[in-house]
């Protein structure tokens, strides 16, 4: 993060690590005047020799397996040097560091704590953390169930057709079939709300992670419409400026995964919601027909859904109004 202005620091508002709110304090500047008498080293604020000095003699540099510090005695090493201890578990005051003034390098641990694989673990942030988080809650809350089936889609596509836009009007049908899908649960207070408009979230995979822009009344937009909004929500997520808004309160999920591979999954929900529909990957298949085998396009769809609010006849009906409407030939 660039310093906002030069000169010098007062106080350090957070620790190493800490996770700082957006627009919240980091540093507080002095704003007396100084002189500059040599570079800062590490995060103790001790200070090399002035340039003007005349030079000490030279001493042999300290091995770091010599005797370990005083109990008390202050630790000089940065917030890299630090972090990097922790990982390696490496108690920095049995070390006598051999950088300037004593302060403790980056060699120093590493010698002392072995060499690791070249990469290192580092703290999840932004995207990936919320999803971690968002992941450990739905695991431990809800109870999860799926039904599969697939859609005959022939009859108005052959390699060519809006998908998405099909697809969120089969999501909208089965809400109106079973609208219990189309909910929130809160297992705390063992409370559903049920929603007649549906806010449907569409998970959107790019190179920082996975986010669900929410398309808000999905079900009362016609496809045209439908069509420009998912358009411009998928452009401002992957170039990271969608407001936070936008991200906020769906009511269903709906992950379109068979764009990049995958016929079937049992999908995560995420609390409050209740399901989320998944769609597979479109194949061509031979099936069965009045006069013969007839080729045609399949559609695998799967609907996960919370079992303890929801029944497997009610999702199953949901399924069943989903293909319905995907095997319409308008």
């Amino acid at each position: 993060m660039p310093s906002p202005r030069s000169g010098y620091i007062k106080h350090l508002l957070a620790k190493p690590h800490e996770r700082v709110k957006v627009g919240g304090p980091i540093v507080e500047f002095d704003d007396a005047p100084h002189v500059d008498t040599g570079t800062v080293v590490g995060d103790l604020g001790i200070q090399a020799p002035p340039a003007a000095a005349p030079p000490a003699p030279a001493k042999p540099r300290p091995s770091p397996s010599a005797a370990p510090k005083a109990a008390g005695a202050k630790v000089s090493a940065s917030p890299a040097v630090r972090a990097l201890a922790r990982e390696r578990g490496v108690d920095l005051a049995q070390l006598t560091g051999s950088g300037p003034n004593g302060t403790i390098t980056r060699a120093d641990v590493e010698r002392a704590g072995g060499e690791k694989p070249a990469g290192g673990a580092v703290p999840l942030a932004g995207i990936r953390r919320s999803m971690a988080i968002n992941m450990a809650k739905a695991h431990a809350e809800i109870v999860p169930a799926t039904v599969w089936d697939e859609a005959d889609i022939g009859s108005w596509w052959s390699g060519q057709g809006d998908i998405t836009v099909r697809l969120i009007r089969a999501v909208a049908a089965g809400c109106v079939a079973e609208p219990v899908l189309n909910s929130w649960y809160d297992g705390e207070a063992m409370t559903l709300e049920t929603f007649k408009r549906i806010d449907l979230g569409i998970a959107v995979d790019f190179v920082g992670g996975l986010i669900v822009p929410v398309v808000r009344d999905a079900g009362g937009r016609a496809p045209a419409a439908l069509r420009a909004e998912v358009d411009r929500l998928k452009t401002a997520a992957r170039a990271r400026t969608l407001p936070a808004a936008e991200l906020r309160n769906p009511t269903i999920t709906l992950s379109n995964f068979g764009m990049l591979a995958g016929l079937q999954a049992a999908l995560v929900v995420v609390p409050p919601q209740v399901a989320i529909v998944g769609a597979g990957r479109i194949s061509q298949r031979a099936i069965p027909r009045a006069h013969g085998l007839a080729f045609t396009h399949v559609l695998p769809l799967s609907l996960t859904f919370d079992h303890r609010v929801a029944t497997g006849g009610e999702a199953g009906r949901f399924l069943k109004a989903m293909i319905d409407d995907l095997e319409k030939n308008a």
